[in-house]
């Protein structure tokens, strides 16, 4: 297992045969260990369900396991059970082996950046933040902030829930406070306020977003410290609205459903004319979120990720090749052009 400074040379697992557990098996964790095989990755799978462990174990042709002491083992792990990953991100560390986690909840992402200076002093890298949202946001962002020579705003917009846990914490978002980066400080906002309509990708199209307790302005203020503005909303109808501090009503869909994420640059150029850059992705959120964890998760067998915690998008050079790989897994991306032909949104 490579570990310690980023490596530049060419990357084959062929090499040395990695082994990656991946803790979570649900929708996402599932789409990632698929990806994850796909490139010859060897893969250990754990599941508080020992059953839906196994199943995806025969599916990729992996082992089922149990108990950190056997997650330990691994070369490299990765997180996609429900939030909280902190604790166990922090005894992964503390035993040398990189994790790599898709949780989006803005409290346990503050806990995991928390651990830079751990996982600096064990040589290892941990990826926060490496789902759909954050994660393929912050991809994208660092791809259009290459257009905009001065940079002053990112903005984020959500639709669609990777799988049940993920609607829970889309339900609950939206009846918590929600917090946003405004001209150098913090703000908060009440969560269900401040209604924008935001156009996704196809086949989306355009739906009303809100203010919510989401992660995404934490991550990319860091990430785009220069920027005065960095915001995130969810799509979200009024019923969504007014329930949202209230049991959810309706189970929510086993499947998955239909995501996006939209994400907008704004700044200037180098003649100080307007700029307004904006991307996209459009597909199952759970699918997403798979390919993008795996693209991280094979970015940090490359040892091309340096020690501490990494956020995606933190890099320019490895945001790019993270982003590409992504998209070789799977992941649409898209641009507005704003012209009036079949390939614009």
């Amino acid at each position: 297992m490579a570990r310690g400074a980023p490596s530049s040379a060419p990357f084959d697992v062929s090499d040395f045969s990695p082994i990656v557990a991946v803790v979570g098996c649900g929708i996402t964790g599932r789409a990632a260990a698929k990806a994850l095989s796909t490139r010859g990755i060897r893969l250990a799978l754990n599941d508080v369900r020992p059953s839906v462990a196994k199943q995806v174990a025969a599916e990729v042709g992996g082992v089922n396991i149990h108990g950190i002491d056997e997650i330990r083992a691994a070369d490299a792990v990765l997180l996609c059970t429900p939030d909280p990953h902190a604790d166990l991100a922090r005894n992964l560390i503390s035993q040398e082996v990189p994790v790599v986690s898709v949780g989006d909840f803005l409290d346990d992402v503050d806990e995991l950046l928390s651990l830079d200076s751990q996982a600096r002093t064990m040589g290892v890298p941990l990826v926060i933040g490496a789902g759909m949202s954050p994660g393929l946001t912050g991809l994208l962002a660092r791809s259009l902030a290459a257009q905009v020579p001065n940079l002053e705003e990112v903005h984020v917009a959500v639709h669609g829930t990777g799988g049940p846990a993920c609607a829970v914490r889309h339900h609950r978002s939206l009846g918590r406070t929600s917090i946003a980066w405004h001209d150098g400080a913090w703000i908060e906002r009440v969560g269900g306020s401040g209604r924008e309509l935001c156009w996704f990708p196809d086949p989306i199209g355009a739906h009303d977003c809100y203010r919510a307790d989401l992660a995404d302005p934490r991550a990319l203020q860091r990430c785009f410290p220069q920027a005065g503005r960095v915001s995130a909303r969810v799509s979200a109808t009024r019923r969504d609205r007014l329930t949202a501090r209230l049991p959810m009503l309706t189970p929510p869909h086993t499947g998955g459903s239909v995501g996006a994420v939209r994400v907008e640059v704004r700044g200037a150029d180098h003649d100080g004319a307007r700029l307004t850059v904006v991307s996209g992705a459009a597909g199952r959120a759970g699918e997403i979120a798979g390919a993008v964890a795996a693209a991280a998760m094979i970015q940090t067998l490359a040892g091309r990720l340096s020690p501490g915690a990494r956020l995606l998008g933190d890099d320019p050079s490895s945001a790019a090749a993270m982003l590409e790989l992504a998209q070789d897994l799977g992941v649409v991306i898209q641009e507005f052009t704003g012209l009036a032909r079949p390939s614009s949104w």
